[in-house]
């Protein structure tokens, strides 16, 4: 029987959680004069995620079509930055597990990424929403993700930083852990939480001994 351990891309593998709103609206006002509205990229953003336009037409969408495409491999290249743990951790879990990730992206910035930093060694599977035309926390792209691993979900542990999408895991049997960085409270929904990548093979340890 695999057992898999499922990484969110922002938040967990990557420190920044919002890339678009913390990372890519400040690196575009940095490079032009123009105020640009966070929600809008935002929104012009979550249609790429979903498959909906590609990356060029949405560098067009916010004004920056004919900069494309190297300033889409300057910011993948200079505003994300890795974990500096991922890799030890997911190295170290590799040997007792299968790693997958679950990430709402665009696919090719999230390939791109996944070269610069050599981590396609690692997984094993990998499923992007602009792929798969729906977003977490929709339940059916951990159908999607169950479906690709042929795996059950009690089988499954899926790290993310947001709540909303490790209750929608949990929904569907995967066992959720929170990546909860920050001084946010405790969430009864969520018992398992880490700070630091460095505690997670500990809690998946806890997790599959449990009976």
């Amino acid at each position: 029987m695999t057992r898999w351990i499922v990484f969110d891309a922002m938040g967990v593998i990557f420190e920044e959680g919002d890339d678009i709103i913390n990372g890519l609206v400040p690196f575009l006002r940095r490079r032009g004069p123009k105020p640009l509205d966070a929600e809008a990229v935002h929104a012009v953003y979550r249609r790429a995620s979903l498959g909906e336009i590609s990356p060029q037409a949405f560098w067009e969408a916010i004004g920056f079509g004919k900069e494309y495409p190297a300033i889409e491999k300057e910011y993948l290249d200079t505003c994300l930055q890795l974990d500096p743990s991922f890799v030890e951790t997911a190295e170290q879990l590799s040997r007792d597990f299968a790693l997958a990730v679950l990430s709402n992206d665009i696919a090719e910035w999230s390939a791109r990424l996944r070269r610069k930093h050599n981590l396609d060694r690692l997984f094993q599977a990998v499923v992007v929403s602009d792929e798969v035309g729906v977003r977490k926390p929709a339940p059916e792209i951990y159908r999607i993700l169950l479906g690709r691993l042929q795996a059950d979900g009690k089988d499954c542990v899926f790290i993310d930083d947001r709540i909303q999408n490790l209750t929608a895991a949990a929904a569907l049997g995967i066992h959720p852990v929170w990546m909860g960085k920050d001084a946010a409270p405790a969430n009864p929904e969520i018992p398992n939480r880490i700070r630091t990548l460095s505690e997670l093979p500990r809690v998946i340890g806890e997790i599959f001994q449990s009976p």
